[in-house]
């Protein structure tokens, strides 16, 4: 496979350090996009000040140079470069999404902290904040555009770039390349490396949140309880609420006993649990968090970005897996989705496939919180958009969520690289035998499984009626949706 134009080339085959404006790099690209991007264009231009020098993370303080510095859209950003730099740099997308009101100025140090393995490496790095907290996928694409184009304005064009992107972040990544990308191969990304992503889209994305929701009121009537104002589940809370992480699990606590051991629970607290985790394939070990998502995160989904409208169903599906599903889908709340509200949504966050570069996606087998099955919706997406020849997925016998074996993140990136240099599609054997090399240098071991292959997404996650195929967003259907005015959710 040849993934880079003759464009592309020669842009990369520039001098290594030379200065180019970004406005002349990219000008073309963002015009094409910007229509798919909402109607704004993501740039640099503007920006309150340059890059000024900052500290660096304690792993490369004393062999890299950081920066940091605000955009024009106000989003807080973290620059890295290597005293070794290789040429090429990684834009980093985060997850979340965080709920802070403004740009959180932590935020991308921290992500440099936690990914410094990568600037060990020698490359640069790149990672923005983004603008606000809250859902908003292509925002926060158009933020992670941005970084790249400061990073480009000060150092000029790297000879790769390759876009990373970890959980809610692996989503922004892959949005970020389909709408400011090209759809052959011409745009600003080299290659995509998406880890532990949620990559089924909003529409779908959050489906099991949605059935936990409902199933937990269900046995414990307790989210609502009986003598507080009643709100449908959908919601996440009513306008204005609030609540904290400690009240939502004392309402888990007393209904399961999730946090206690076996013996120490009630039988009807083991029942419940046990019908819970059974009916929606959510871990007794993420209960709170993805209770926590469909509390908090929907209420910021509807009541802040989508001005209270309903992007959710749970009609048509058979909850299954209780002692007693007859009496469960009887009683279980039922909702359909506003269409406004799903278009909305899809249009912030599904995705096309419409990628014509490298990806290589790097999931843990054990996630409990983006769970692997993520990676066959993506697959599928890819698959249903004529584009699956562009994708390898990797897994490892990992189980945290929100950072693997540094070691592993190395031999992806490596890999990733060399596809990209090449043309030539390593394998999941050829990636997982690479490992050993940087294990003897970064910490946390290599855990790939080559032979690994995730069920189908709806096998874990319960399906909605007409919602098994892929991508669940055409590419002809964003475009459709990108001419009509005020579709998807504001930056």
């Amino acid at each position: 496979m040849n993934s880079t134009s003759p464009t592309r080339a020669a842009r990369r085959g520039a001098a290594r350090g030379r200065l180019r404006p970004v406005l002349s790099a990219v000008t073309a690209t963002v015009a094409l996009t910007a229509t798919l991007a909402g109607g704004s264009t993501a740039t640099a231009a503007g920006s309150p000040g340059a890059p000024e020098r900052a500290a660096c993370p304690a792993a490369i303080a004393d062999t890299a140079t950081c920066y940091s510095g605000k955009d024009g859209n106000g989003s807080y950003y973290t620059l890295a470069v290597p005293a070794d730099w290789n040429g090429s740099l990684v834009v980093h997308a985060h997850g979340g999404p965080s709920l802070t009101a403004g740009s959180d100025p932590e935020r991308s140090a921290g992500d440099l902290e936690r990914w410094t393995v990568m600037v060990e490496e020698g490359y640069a790095w790149a990672g923005s904040s983004y603008r606000r907290g809250g859902y908003g996928t292509r925002m926060a694409a158009e933020d992670t555009e941005t970084v790249r184009q400061v990073f480009v304005d000060r150092f000029g064009e790297p000879e790769l770039t390759l876009l990373h992107g970890q959980s809610w972040g692996g989503n922004v990544a892959a949005k970020t390349a389909e709408v400011y990308g090209a759809a052959h191969g011409t745009g600003p990304y080299d290659g995509l490396l998406l880890t532990n992503g949620v990559l089924a889209g909003g529409s779908r994305g959050y489906d099991y949140r949605v059935d936990l929701r409902v199933v937990h009121q269900y046995y414990c009537g307790n989210h609502p309880r009986p003598e507080e104002p009643q709100y449908p589940l959908w919601q996440g809370l009513p306008a204005g609420a609030a609540m904290t992480s400690a009240d939502l699990r004392s309402r888990l606590l007393e209904c399961t006993g999730h946090t206690l051991a076996p013996e120490d629970r009630t039988r009807l607290q083991q029942r419940n649990l046990d019908d819970i985790t059974a009916v929606t394939g959510i871990p007794e070990s993420s209960l709170e968090s993805h209770l926590r998502f469909a509390t908090v995160t929907f209420s910021d989904i509807v009541n802040t970005r989508l001005d209270g409208r309903n992007p959710f169903s749970n009609v048509g599906v058979r909850y299954r897996g209780s002692h007693d599903d007859d009496a469960l889908n009887r009683g279980v709340e039922r909702f359909a989705a506003d269409r406004t509200a799903r278009r909305d949504l899809s249009f912030d966050s599904d995705l096309t496939g419409r990628v014509a570069v490298p990806v290589l996606t790097l999931h843990a087998i054990g996630d409990a919180t983006a769970f692997v099955e993520h990676e066959a919706a993506y697959r599928a997406t890819l698959r249903g958009a004529g584009r699956e020849r562009h994708l390898l997925q990797t897994f490892t016998r990992e189980s945290e969520h929100s950072g693997l074996s540094d070691a592993g993140y190395a031999t992806a990136l490596d890999s990733l690289a060399g596809w990209v240099r090449t043309g030539q599609r390593p394998t999941g054997g050829e990636v997982a035998r690479s490992c050993p090399a940087f294990a003897a240098v970064h910490s946390g071991g290599c855990h790939f499984d080559p032979a690994y292959r995730p069920a189908d997404y709806h096998d874990r996650v319960n399906a909605r009626p007409g919602g098994r195929h892929w991508p669940a967003m055409s590419a002809l259907q964003e475009a459709v949706w990108a001419r009509v005015g005020g579709v998807g959710i504001a930056p």
